[in-house]
């Protein structure tokens, strides 16, 4: 069985070593690779969002899976495109991908959901956004692009002149280019942030292991968000009772919602 990893980061590195050493696969092929996906399998020189060629070359190989890692493809479509030429592909259509690539998206659809979430707005302008803040009577705010930021759209803010420079520089300054074309303003929460992937078939929720980001890009949890300076997994302050609140409180919830917006992830 031939497979086809599409990225070229760590993520798709651990998805290449860990297919390579199934009795099943004979050969796993990465879409644009890195150096280590060289070692575990054979990179393929074409980027990540050229679905075009990405699916010329898997019915010319007669590949037989392919695995999306990172985010902007899925936004994009590939999924969507794999499947229309009757190719089996592991990740979302485009509208399901919304969930990662709009921000404005996923929290509608908690509060759609009743999902336990930070209270927020949506601003398409600028000015009402740098006003919101001005009036809140709070000091503490977390600033969000809407699309895709590589891990870096997020400002948590300490102040009101804070946020209101993070504003400005998604809206105004366009350092994120259009996925700073709208923003969201949230409330701030304090307390351990931890990630919880699942593998899921649009029904059946497989959670896998919990794990916990190092964001802050300097010292002492200092300095802008990164993309992720390293993680660690498992993680002690999430017990099995807490788990099993996250699955029927957040995961489930957001399966069902998903399916009613007609878009099941």
């Amino acid at each position: 069985m031939k497979v086809l990893v599409i990225g070229q980061g760590g993520r798709e590195h651990a998805l290449a070593w860990k297919l390579a050493q199934s009795p099943i696969i004979s050969r796993v092929y990465c879409a644009p690779g890195n150096a280590g996906t060289a070692i575990d399998g054979e990179n393929v020189d074409i980027a990540a969002g050229d679905t075009e060629r990405l699916v010329r070359f898997a019915k010319t190989e007669g590949v037989e899976l392919t695995v999306v890692g990172p985010e902007a493809p899925l936004v994009g479509g590939v999924a969507d495109a794999f499947a229309a030429e009757g190719l089996k592909v592991f990740g979302p259509s485009a509208q399901a991908a919304r969930l990662e690539g709009s921000k404005i998206f996923a929290k509608r659809i908690m509060r759609a959901a009743t999902i336990p979430t930070a209270d927020f707005q949506e601003f398409e302008n600028v000015g009402d956004a740098v006003r919101y803040v001005n009036e809140r009577d709070a000091s503490k705010f977390v600033v969000k692009v809407d699309g895709l930021a590589a891990g870096k759209g997020v400002a948590v803010c300490t102040s009101t002149a804070e946020a209101r420079g993070a504003i400005e520089l998604a809206m105004v300054g366009g350092v994120f280019g259009d996925a700073g074309k709208r923003v969201l303003v949230e409330e701030c929460l304090q307390g351990p942030e931890v990630s919880i992937l699942a593998i899921v078939d649009g029904t059946t929720i497989v959670p896998l292991a919990v794990s916990q980001d190092h964001k802050p890009a300097y010292d002492g949890d200092t300095g802008p968000n990164s993309g992720g300076m390293g993680a660690y997994s498992p993680v002690p302050v999430v017990s099995d009772e807490l788990l099993d609140e996250i699955i029927e409180g957040i995961l489930v919830p957001t399966v069902h919602a998903m399916k009613k917006e007609g878009c099941p992830f």
